[in-house]
């Protein structure tokens, strides 16, 4: 067995981000740039009024202006204004040949035709934004490696790009083993279980944006189980098994995944719960043999699973690690780390109840596991723990 700390450095060390393709932009948002993006014109393209209002060419000593026409946004006409002369001109319509300076209109008069000026901070340039002022033809608009949010997005449009090269999010495969498992909705015979684990899954990877998921049904037999993972291995590039990592006469998954050339990278970790978890790789393919236990594979998959997805996909790690303050004592024995379900508030955290890998319940509640070091036993109301803040 090997520790936390040691089965996250394995991963970090053997996942890789996965090729770059390009997309439109309507579609990249959460995704990462995968090169550079420079500029390929001026922004604004021409100077551009900042608001409504009277376009001037500006002389301190001149307060009276004839107006002589007007600019809308969108206007293709090219006017020019003489000194003394004024144009209506409106938020994000091209300033006129010769204007320099915009006057709100709140700070205008018209009379008799005339445009009488009070506005004692006016100043040549003011409320007129300068070609190129956002940004510059050929210069670096968004670095490789950026994150597309939506003001991303909505910049790049803004500068005329449709398509981007990003690293893609992963197509990811559950595959569920047990023959014990029944579906929602059915009546369960003896001996028979609800299948929880990939609804539960579905719904994490949904959470973070991953949308191409597909589920496998696999019985407690090697050579079903070979197949199985042989075709999730053909259509994907990370596999997650739930079920059938322990070491049970009816556990397969280590058998079927040497019989896949998967290459073991760790078995078993010193935790609980998970313990059994398996990781392994097939060239770039990843492969998370998660225990069946529902509270188990969620303790697993936010640990270890959305860390491979943050380096396959070259993001942030969803799952956010802080430090609050233990609101009641805890013990356990030593010798492995203990992730509990905990509700953090405002700096501190509350073990839930109901902590056995089979419930499900308090996870339910959680927005958090409290992670307690495998070398202690004994942790105090009041002292600082680590906390995993989940997505």
């Amino acid at each position: 067995m090997i520790s936390v700390n040691e089965a996250k450095e394995l991963i970090t060390k053997h996942v890789s981000p996965l090729a770059a393709i390009r997309v439109n932009l309507n579609q990249a948002f959460g995704l990462v740039l995968s090169e550079d993006i420079n500029a390929t014109c001026d922004i604004p393209a021409f100077r551009q009024s900042s608001m409504d209002g009277y376009a001037i060419k500006f002389e301190e000593e001149i307060t009276e202006f004839t107006i002589v026409g007007e600019m809308a946004a969108g206007s293709a006409n090219e006017t020019a204004i003489n000194q003394g002369e004024a144009c209506r001109i409106f938020t994000g319509a091209p300033l006129p040949k010769g204007a320099d300076t915009v006057v709100m209109q709140e700070k205008v008069a018209v009379i008799n035709g005339k445009l009488i000026i009070n506005d004692a901070n006016l100043k040549k340039g003011l409320n007129a934004r300068e070609k190129g002022s956002e940004i510059s033809s050929g210069n670096l608009a968004m670095s490789k490696g950026s994150q597309l949010t939506p003001a991303a997005i909505g910049f790049l449009a803004g500068i005329g790009i449709d398509e981007v090269s990003v690293i893609p999010q992963p197509k990811i495969a559950i595959i569920l083993t047990g023959n014990e498992l029944q579906k929602p909705g059915q009546p369960l015979a003896f001996g028979q279980v609800y299948e929880s684990n990939s609804y539960a899954l579905k719904a994490a990877l949904k959470q973070i944006g991953i949308e191409h998921i597909e589920i496998f049904e696999a019985k407690d037999e090697l050579e079903i189980l070979t197949e199985t993972l042989e075709l999730a291995l053909h259509k994907s590039d990370v596999v997650l098994l739930t079920g059938g990592v322990s070491v049970g006469d009816y556990d397969f998954v280590i058998k079927a995944a040497e019989r896949c050339g998967v290459q073991q990278i760790f078995h078993k970790v010193k935790q609980k719960p998970g313990k059994p978890l398996y990781f392994g790789k097939k060239e770039k393919q990843l492969i998370f043999g998660l225990p069946g236990n529902p509270s188990s594979v969620l303790s697993c998959f936010y640990n270890y699973v959305l860390l491979a997805v943050a380096f396959l996909t070259n993001n942030a790690n969803k799952v956010l690690q802080t430090n609050a303050i233990l609101e009641s004592d805890y013990q356990k024995p030593t010798g492995l780390t203990h992730f509990l379900k905990g509700l953090y508030t405002d700096g501190s955290v509350k073990p839930l109840g109901a902590q056995e890998s089979y419930k499900l319940s308090s996870f339910a509640q959680a927005n958090c596991l409290i992670l307690l070091e495998e070398d202690r036993s004994v942790f105090k109301k009041g002292e600082q723990v680590t906390v995993l803040i989940l997505p």
